[in-house]
């Protein structure tokens, strides 16, 4: 078997996994009365889609328009670009938000948020693991951009505002600030 057919397998068996997945949470959600929410990939494969022309050339360079999956874009295609950590971190990138690359000619990448998608916030606690850091809130766990915790110097305790695509699954949340804590160490000033 060569390797296309083996990539091109493996591709349809994770399609296969993630409709399953999605139907199960449907089930769940059908039986416990809540409102299904849409997994982050399948939300991801409706920003991309709703995008216009995924790839062309302009006289700034190749433009490629895509949608941000927490740490990178994806474009409809589901070419991944990197987005730099940075970039995201500062600019609070949320899953979904729509964005566009420019390579220019001499090979630089240029990335811009174009389409902001609808953002709720909620507040947890900042934690660690394996060097992963994470916000435990709403009952999930969210991954964090390490450089967002060092950008906005946070630490491990810290209670955390994060941003999430509304009515989305995602695994990633956008830190949004640190909550300053009052004198007494234990709770927070709003």
């Amino acid at each position: 078997m060569s390797q296309e057919q083996k990539l091109s397998d493996l591709k349809e068996m994770i399609s296969s996994m993630e409709r399953t997945l999605f139907a199960v949470r449907s089930l769940i959600a059908e039986i416990s009365g809540e409102e299904p929410a849409m997994s982050s990939r399948s939300f991801m494969k409706a920003q991309s889609s709703a995008m216009p022309s995924a790839i062309r050339g302009d006289e700034e360079g190749k433009v490629i328009i895509g949608a941000f999956d927490g740490q990178g874009m994806s474009d409809e295609n589901g070419e991944r670009y990197p987005v730099p950590v940075n970039y995201a971190s500062k600019s609070k990138i949320v899953v979904g938000d729509k964005m566009k690359l420019t390579i220019t000619s001499s090979g630089k990448f240029v990335y811009k948020q174009i389409g902001p998608v609808n953002r709720i916030n909620v507040l947890g606690p900042l934690t660690c693991d394996d060097g992963q850091y994470k916000v435990l809130a709403a009952g999930k766990e969210y991954l964090i951009l390490t450089a967002s915790v060092t950008f906005h110097k946070a630490m491990v305790g810290d209670e955390i505002s994060i941003l999430l695509p509304e009515g989305v699954d995602a695994k990633w949340g956008a830190l949004d600030a640190v909550v300053p804590k009052t004198g007494d160490g234990d709770s927070y000033e709003f």
